[in-house]
């Protein structure tokens, strides 16, 4: 993103932001699916400064999964759009939106509730070095929210006025 345009910013970025005192800090903590299987754990949050407060979870994806879904981490892979997704070293984080988990603070394991393995295996990826656009958040949600595509469409900061980013 461009920095006029970055609404986005992870939180070890803004020195004067922190964890307010009823959320727990996720950060380190394991993330499984519903049917409790790795997903990977989570490296940081994303914060929407102009609204503030977090809108994902940046998670370092478990190399199990990684390697479970592709012979090797830089193949491509088709989606139902046809376009490939093309793999380069250090691509092994993606982004869940902070409602679409559950935090257990007693295990410290959070659960994203309704998203499959299988698709975690088949989301597009980044590298941690580089900020992502508002197109990769789309591709994102609309892998992990097939019925929901129309509903990605705001480029403003309405796109987060959906239930995927209500902390719950």
């Amino acid at each position: 993103m461009e920095n006029k345009e970055r609404n986005l910013y992870r939180l070890d970025e803004l020195s004067d932001y922190k964890i307010a005192s009823n959320y727990s800090d996720v950060r380190g903590w394991k993330i499984v699916d519903s049917d409790n299987r790795t997903i990977g754990k989570i490296d940081n949050l994303w914060v929407n400064k102009d609204m503030q407060r977090v809108v994902y979870l940046d998670v370092n994806l478990d190399k199990g999964l990684i390697d479970d879904s592709r012979n090797e981490v830089h193949d491509a892979i088709a989606n139902e759009n046809g376009r490939e997704f093309i793999y380069k070293d250090g691509d092994s984080h993606i982004i869940i939106p902070i409602g679409s988990v559950s935090i257990n603070k007693d295990t410290k394991i959070v659960m994203a509730n309704s998203i499959g393995y299988d698709t975690f295996r088949s989301t597009s990826r980044y590298n941690r070095q580089h900020n992502f656009d508002r197109d990769y958040e789309r591709n994102v949600l609309k892998s992990y929210y097939p019925k929901n595509e129309s509903g990605f469409d705001s480029d403003d900061d309405n796109f987060y006025n959906q239930r995927e980013f209500e902390n719950h």
